[in-house]
């Protein structure tokens, strides 16, 4: 049986609305991932105002991943990485025992620019939840990408469509985003417990029904293909659960003590703000 999840929009503040998919009352996971927003497509005027800008914040317990369609984000964090992540390209960070970071909209601020993308969380296992930090970006060109009649897939993370992606996973896992022409028809990599596609842009007809844009599909063990109606833009994920996690603003973790102490730590001032972006942060939610 297939689960359908409809974005929830959420203002992150500054004007800055996105479509919250995961987690959801009924679905809080697929595999590893416990967090995917949509954002956008929002048009960014030359001279947008500061407060669009996502300030300093903390995470544990998780790896960020994010990904754009269309648009220019620039990240900055506390182990000193200042990285622009641009259209098909990859930012992925772990925040292991603890991380900060801020993404800013800074072309835009001169510019302007067309914000569209996909910001997913993936919930690290168990053993791992406290390893070191780290951060890496990946270019267009590291990330395996084919194109079979009508779709143009592009690996972003994991192993899926006979390819691995360079980005270095924690658990097993596969993430992909699929530009698909109309009429195409694209498999669903199986080999995995769980599995969800989330159409981005477009319409889908999958097993028999119609789907429209701003819909996730979580599958069951025998789906295997979508085909578009129009032209779409659709992302297909998965992997193995790593088990119960809890999740309080941006902490993810198996023990329910550890997130109070990340919020008293955060609170304290006890995490360390990015060296390059110092000057004010995100407090502590109520």
């Amino acid at each position: 049986m297939i689960e359908v999840i409809e974005q929830r929009r959420r203002n992150l503040g500054g004007g800055m609305e996105v479509g919250r998919v995961l987690p959801f009352a009924k679905r809080r996971m697929v595999g590893p991932f416990i967090f995917f927003d949509h954002m956008g497509p929002l048009d960014l005027a030359p001279g947008v105002d500061r407060s669009m800008d996502i300030r300093p914040h903390p995470h544990i317990g998780l790896a960020t991943v994010t990904y754009l369609f269309s648009g220019e984000i620039m990240h900055r964090d506390s182990l000193g990485y200042e990285q622009v992540v641009r259209p098909q390209e990859v930012n992925w960070m772990t925040a292991g025992r603890g991380i900060t970071h801020s993404e800013r909209f800074e072309r835009a601020r001169t510019q302007g620019d067309q914000l569209h993308g996909i910001q997913a969380w993936v919930a690290l296992p168990t053993e791992l939840e406290e390893i070191a930090p780290s951060f890496s970006h990946h270019s267009a060109s590291e990330l395996p990408t084919w194109s079979d009649a009508g779709v143009n897939g592009q690996l972003i993370a994991g192993s899926a469509y006979g390819l691995t992606a360079g980005v270095e996973t924690h658990s097993p896992l596969f993430y992909a985003h699929l530009d698909m022409a109309p009429g195409a028809t694209a498999e669903i990599p199986g080999g995995h417990k769980e599995r969800a596609i989330y159409i981005a842009t477009g319409a889908v007809e999958f097993e028999g029904s119609r789907y429209e844009a701003g819909r996730m599909l979580v599958l069951d063990a025998t789906a295997s293909s979508l085909r578009a109606l129009e032209r779409s833009a659709v992302m297909v994920l998965g992997g193995e659960p790593v088990g119960e996690r809890f999740l309080y603003w941006n902490f993810v973790s198996s023990s329910k003590d550890r997130l109070e102490q990340a919020a008293s730590d955060w609170r304290a001032g006890r995490m360390k703000l990015p060296d390059a972006d110092d000057e004010e942060f995100i407090p502590l939610p109520p």
